[in-house]
């Protein structure tokens, strides 16, 4: 299977919308059709910002990035986009099922309330990866998020299900006012993780850390839990996870507001 490949001509001058540029909306659509596709409220269509190389729309690629892209893969439900380069705001958002893989950064609210699928990062994320926009109550719901770079302040918040995995430095207050879901962080942390959390698990692999008062101190454990997430990310090639079949030491909250969540630490990274 050949991809159906946008090339891009120049850099925009403008925020793009490429959300109708997911493999079902292109489906059976003439490469005419396609270029003539609008990219915003204005007058931009395809054809101005790609050149088009014919193939199979269930796989799409994007050869050249701008943090102008907006919304690359929004409510995608299947199929695979590739992004070769950097992506701006809330890809993948509510995406429901398939695969976006973005080789680059990615602007705020990159996974902005996931419902399925797969999308990776190579490079860094903005802040509230995973959370939802103002006014929405619940964020990602579903799915994989893994991001090999660093992300911004609040990654995973208000996080109903689903798993968020961060390879570099997290921002402030990774994992805030979670719901439910998995986060898991790996590098540096900046702030205090779980910040008003109500359920939940965050797992700290790798980064010193130093307990807030609002959480309770369990003591250490071998959780058969931890092993099967450890089983789960390393299917998912985190090295790290291995970690996590030793004894880790558990931390309960955020008890500010009654939480019922958790914080699993591998024991020699608690300060």
């Amino acid at each position: 299977m050949s991809a159906f490949v946008f090339r891009l001509k120049q850099d925009p001058d403008r925020r793009v919308d490429l959300s109708g540029l997911v493999p079902e909306a292109l489906r059976g659509r003439s490469d005419k059709a396609i270029t003539r596709l609008p990219l915003n409220t204005g007058k931009l269509r395809v054809g101005d910002v790609f050149s088009l190389r014919m193939g199979d729309t269930p796989q799409l690629r994007f050869e050249g990035g701008s943090e102008r892209f907006d919304l690359v893969g929004a409510n995608m439900a299947s199929g695979e986009i590739i992004v070769e380069g950097s992506v701006g705001e809330q890809a993948g958002r509510l995406m429901r099922a398939g695969k976006l893989h973005i080789q680059g950064d990615a602007g705020p609210f990159a996974a902005s309330r996931l419902k399925g699928g797969h999308v990776e990062i190579d490079g860094d994320a903005g802040a509230r990866l995973g959370a939802p926009l103002a006014g929405e109550m619940a964020g990602m719901a579903g799915g994989v998020v893994i991001v090999h770079g660093g992300v911004g302040a609040r990654a995973g918040d208000r996080l109903r299900r689903g798993l968020i995995v961060v390879g570099g430095t997290s921002g402030e207050d990774a994992g805030s006012r979670m719901i439910a879901g998995t986060l898991v962080l790996q590098g540096k942390i900046t702030g205090t993780p779980g910040r008003l959390m109500r359920r939940g698990t965050i797992v700290l692999l790798g980064a010193d850390y130093s307990p807030s008062p609002t959480f309770l101190d369990c003591g250490s454990h071998l959780l058969v839990a931890a092993s099967l997430l450890a089983a789960e990310l390393e299917r998912l090639g985190v090295g790290s996870a291995r970690r996590l079949r030793r004894s880790v030491r558990r931390l309960a909250g955020d008890m500010a507001v009654g939480g019922k969540g958790e914080i699993w630490i591998s024991s020699s990274d608690l300060r």
